[in-house]
């Protein structure tokens, strides 16, 4: 089991931050990643459709044979992450707490911004999350148009500029110190964003900090790969063309995404009464 791959999935090509950063810190473990290119994105779709569609391709991660599942989308997280904990019998690591424990500890103020799809924002997890502590003043912002922009692969045009200024300026006159991206697709745009919010701001990406999550499991569950395991990266995808899916992912990452292959998820059946998952405030 130890040398099985890690699952990752994301609505589209913002999970591949993820999974770079994954393999930064662990170059020896094989990950399978699926991107719902089909549906993407999950921002503006109701949470029941979100919910389903998830599970879905989780359920084809697991039946792949990987030994975690990793959820790198916020929007995903925030809408079935306790549905997924209690359906699967491999750990499932998140986004959405490893950005939020370091954003507590790195705010000076105690105001923290955060920008996310308007299914994240709308859940109100981030700001449950983080208003636990009554010294934090939380600032939401949803970002619609960022995923698109990433999902097109333009990501520093003077429009991208444009639209982030407009986006962020109420982050800017609440006078945040701290800013958490709480959508994979962002840390594409962190340029962009990062000179509209000024050097005095300090940027925290869920990337990094989920792969330092699922280190930390991995190691505390005795499941990193062997000393002599070969990390292999295959790539999935629900969409119709693998080229464009490729085109999009050598844009953004280099040529690190060599080929993909096209998947379609199975239909689980979840009644329209099924409990939706409450806010995670833990």
């Amino acid at each position: 089991m130890n040398d099985a791959p890690i699952g990752i999935f994301d609505s589209g090509v913002g999970g591949l931050t993820v999974a770079r950063a994954i393999s930064a810190l662990l170059p020896r473990e094989s990950i399978l990643y699926v991107g719902d290119t089909a549906r993407s994105p999950y921002g503006p779709k109701p949470i029941a459709d979100v919910r389903r569609y998830s599970l879905e391709v989780l359920d084809t991660l697991v039946d792949q044979g990987v030994k975690m599942l990793v959820i790198a989308c916020n929007t995903a997280s925030a809408a079935m992450l306790r549905d997924a904990r209690e359906r699967y019998d491999v750990p499932v690591v998140e986004v959405i707490g490893p950005a939020v424990r370091t954003a507590i500890s790195t705010t000076r103020s105690g105001r923290v911004g955060v920008i996310g799809t308007q299914g994240t924002i709308g859940s109100g997890v981030y700001q449950d999350m983080l208003g636990i502590d009554a010294r934090h003043t939380v600032f939401a912002q949803a970002c619609p148009r960022f995923v698109e922009f990433v999902e097109d692969g333009v990501t520093d045009s003077p429009e991208v500029l444009a639209v982030a200024a407009d986006y962020l300026a109420p982050l800017r006159e609440a006078d945040v110190d701290t800013l958490v991206l709480g959508c994979t697709h962002y840390p594409f745009l962190e340029g962009a964003i990062s000179y509209v919010m000024g050097p005095d701001v300090s940027i925290v990406s869920s990337d990094t900090e989920t792969a330092k999550d699922v280190f930390r499991q991995l190691v505390s569950l005795d499941l990193l790969a062997g000393p002599d395991a070969e990390a292999s990266h295959v790539y999935e995808a629900t969409g119709t063309s693998a080229e464009d899916f490729l085109r999009l992912a050598h844009r953004l990452m280099g040529r690190e995404v060599r080929d993909v292959r096209l998947v379609q998820t199975g239909t689980i059946d979840i009644p329209a009464s099924a409990r939706l998952p409450e806010r995670n405030t833990r």
